[in-house]
Parts: C-alpha cells; structure tokens; sequence
C-alpha cells in the first residue's frame, strides 16, 4: 500500500482521448436525468464504439442526452485508465471486476475534485495546513485499486472542508452576504450584492444572475442548474467547477475563471 513519495498532481479536466470510456460503461444512469435512456452500471452505453468513444459526441443534446454534457469526471477517467488500471480496459473484466472499477473510479473522481479546490487555495492564498493535504491526496491518486478502496473517503472530506472554508474566510470580504444553503431557486438576483458572497450548498437552479459580477463569491456545491450567467463575471469565483458550468445558461459575454472551458452547448459565435 505503497506511492511515490512526491506524486504529480494530476489532471482536473476530463480527456477522453486517454480514457476508455470509463463513464459511458461503469456508471448507471437514467432517462429522467438526461442521459436518453436508463442503463446499468457496467453495462456499455449503446452509443459506444468500438474505440471506447461516444458515436454521438457532437450532438448529446440535439439526441436528447443533455447529461452528458454536463457530467465531468475531474479527470479521474484517465487516471484510473492509464495510471490505476496501465491501460487496462473493461472489455476483459467480468461483472465483479467491471463494479471494482466503477467503485475504483468513484473514489478518483472524490480526490480529483478536492485535489482541484486545494489546488486552488494554493494559487490563491497558500496555507501549509491546505498544501499538506494536497500532497497527500495527489500521493492517494497513485494507489493501486485495493488501496485506493481502503481510503476513508468521509475522513478525507472532513478534513479538506475545513481548509477550504479558512481559504474563503482569507479571500472574501467579511461584508458577503452570508447565502450559504439558501433557496435562491427562480429567484431574479440581479439586484443582489453577491460579489463576496457565500453561497456554498446555495440552491440557484434557474436563478437570474444575468450581467451579475460575482467578484470572490464562493460557490462550493452551489447547485447551478439552468442558472442563467449570461453576461455574468465569474472569473474571480472560488470553487466554481466544470460540471457547475455545464450545468448553467451561458453565452460570450459569461466570463469564467481560466482553468475552465466554455461549454460546447452554449450559444457562444464561432462554436456550433
């Protein structure tokens, strides 16, 4: 249960060009949330070639698989297919081996996305306390499948959480609105001081946050669902993510901070 003393720090954005459709195979999912049919975990989705890419990829949406375009894996997918597993696809594992996987997989995601908000606090406001921690997760992404299943996963949780609720307390102003878990569901905010917020756990699906500049609102776990940014500044936000993004109503006037990418779906010139 060994790994390298100085583990790189992985990828935080998915590549499928190095994964093998780890996604499309091992996780189940269902018609009403999006994904255009219901399937079972290690079961292959239908529009899976033969190279482990999806057949549709350029029109989720127009086929009536807006999940997909919304779900990320932080880069776990490429991890755990050419790190964790050398390469190794599901193609030759029976149904037991195929649920390690997709349990294996799992857990990557977890520590890819803390590894990502620890990454942040360090660009941000470094603290040796949060750098520790980082270290010790991108050691973790290293494990092979039994010991990476051996982590205490609720353990890890409870000990980032705080570093990233310090990291925000350094950051924000002590005069954000303090909206963390608030039902903003449908609600015009537009009139709202929200650039030092605190809308960790906030519910904003559907909220109009048009024109809005977020400054250093933090939106850990905000759920953004068909929130409309467009026009809104999120570049300086804390903890945005790429599934948060993919998830809300954008266009070329959204701005969003450089680690992440406009997503294909929205109505941005120059993208189809």
């Amino acid at each position: 249960m060994t790994a390298p003393q100085q583990a790189p720090v992985p990828e935080f954005s998915s590549d499928c060009s190095r994964c093998l459709g780890l996604c499309c195979v091992l996780l189940p999912f269902s018609a009403a949330a999006g994904f255009g049919a219901d399937k079972a975990g290690g079961e292959a989705c239908g529009h899976l070639r033969a190279d482990d890419r999806c057949g549709i990829h350029d029109r989720l949406r127009e086929e009536g698989w807006p999940g997909c375009t919304v779900f990320e894996c932080f880069g776990a997918g490429q991890q755990v297919s050419q790190v964790t597993y050398a390469g190794g696809g599901w193609r030759d594992r029976d149904g037991d081996q195929r649920a390690e996987m997709a349990a294996v997989f799992s857990v990557m995601r977890v520590l890819h996305e803390m590894l990502a908000h620890l990454s942040e606090v360090e660009r941000r406001t470094p603290d040796p306390a949060a750098t520790a921690l980082r270290t010790e997760l991108a050691a973790h992404t290293a494990l092979d499948p039994v010991s990476l299943l051996g982590l205490d996963v609720d353990d890890l949780h409870d000990r980032v959480g705080p570093a990233l609720v310090a990291a925000s307390r350094r950051i924000r102003s002590r005069r954000g609105a303090a909206l963390d878990h608030a039902d903003l569901a449908g609600r015009d905010l537009r009139r709202r001081r929200l650039a030092e917020a605190d809308l960790r756990g906030a519910l904003l699906i559907a909220a109009d946050l048009r024109g809005l500049d977020l400054g250093r609102a933090d939106l850990l776990g905000a759920d953004l669902r068909d929130a409309d940014v467009r026009g809104a500044n999120l570049s300086a936000t804390l903890f945005l993510t790429q599934p948060q993004v993919n998830a809300a109503v954008g266009d070329a006037g959204t701005t969003l901070p450089p680690a992440l990418a406009v997503p294909g779906h929205w109505r941005v010139p120059g993208r189809s």
